[in-house]
């Protein structure tokens, strides 16, 4: 319980670091995801709703963190301490909703994009020189998940003829066979397949936002940062697999104990932390002293609905840059965005029909 309660409180404090500091990460021509001439980066309309924002935000998650305290003290639901993290994004994404409104409006009222030369700059290199992919990233995950396949099928033969099984914590057993013993490899496959497929689709399907006004700097960080987040993603499908693989080992061993779900949340934890970190540290591009051209970015909120979410039917690149927050979000707008989430549901159900059924 006392652990639940930690790692709860854990994720939480993450969710809520984040959100108060992703105003200060995020590029200024898009402040929470509104496309704004140079001229206006600084607006007083923008500082304004970024306090307000940062206070929601701070009020709001107290608030959803409080309440889950009172319901989880009347109804000892566990439950109820995970529902916390959801909660709390929801906050956030509520506050972040209200600030991109009045920033809209703002810009609409005042006509900020008028006078300005809109222009569009783009890196014709990426098709015949795009950047490399960082397969050496990829293998410690692939020998993690290896050898993950070579243990489990040395120990089957000396396994427990009873499995305990761990879905998050050790709470029920099964008859040894193949699907049981196996169950957690076969979602490590999966996972290592999927994301090694997303960092390939980043890097050879993505769309860069290249700024018109310093387009020769802007073109050199995003091959910059494309490699450096790929690498990224690698790193934490490295430490996911480290994390079913610790799992397997101890429902192969016969090992019952209550800090289970450290073993696959905190690799997973540190991962996150370290990604969010490393893209936040280099999300802005550098002023390298390029010349002016005059050129601003066009005006495209219409694309973004609600601010976060990217669907341009006339657009066939399948990741975007991310205009709030770290890395790259889908274009729902492409039609192979369906076949990529077929894959999500499909590992989704793998993982509930292998963990959680019986």
């Amino acid at each position: 319980m006392t652990l639940a309660i930690a790692l709860s409180s854990a994720l939480s404090t993450l969710v809520l670091v984040l959100a108060l500091v992703l105003p200060s990460i995020a590029s200024p021509a898009v402040p929470f995801g509104v496309r704004v001439p140079a001229r206006y980066e600084g607006d007083p309309v923008v500082t304004r709703q970024t306090r307000l924002y940062r206070w929601r935000v701070l009020v709001g998650g107290i608030a959803a963190a409080g309440l889950v305290v009172v319901l989880y003290a009347v109804t000892g639901v566990t439950l109820l301490l995970p529902l916390s993290v959801l909660l709390l994004v929801g906050v956030w994404y509520g506050c972040f909703f209200l600030a991109n409104h009045e920033i809209r409006a703002a810009k609409a009222a005042g006509g900020w994009f008028e006078g300005v030369r809109p222009g569009i700059a783009v890196d014709t290199g990426l098709r015949t020189d795009p950047p490399r992919f960082p397969w050496l990233w990829l293998a410690p995950a692939l020998i993690i998940t290896l050898a993950t396949v070579v243990i489990g099928v040395l120990l089957y033969p000396s396994m427990p003829d009873i499995l305990v099984v761990h879905r998050g914590i050790p709470d029920r057993t099964a008859v040894k066979s193949v699907a049981t013993a196996f169950s957690l490899v076969f979602v490590q496959l999966g996972v290592t397949a999927l994301l090694t497929g997303i960092a390939a689709a980043i890097v050879f399907g993505s769309r860069p936002d290249i700024d018109p006004a310093h387009p020769a700097t802007s073109a050199r960080w995003h091959r910059r940062y494309l490699t450096l987040g790929v690498t990224v993603l690698l790193g934490l499908l490295a430490l996911i697999d480290l994390g079913m693989l610790g799992s397997s080992l101890l429902m192969w061993t016969g090992t019952v104990t209550s800090w289970a779900p450290l073993v696959v949340v905190v690799p997973i934890l540190v991962g996150v932390v370290i990604a969010v970190v490393v893209l936040a540290r280099n999300n802005r591009e550098p002023d390298e002293g390029e010349p002016d051209t005059g050129l601003t970015h066009r005006e495209d909120d219409k694309y973004w609905r609600g601010g976060m979410f990217y669907v341009n039917r006339d657009d066939h690149a399948l990741f975007v840059a991310r205009r709030f927050g770290v890395g790259w979000t889908l274009n729902f707008g492409n039609p192979r965005v369906l076949m990529l989430l077929a894959g999500l549901v499909a590992l989704l159900a793998l993982v509930i029909t292998l963990r959680f059924g019986g």
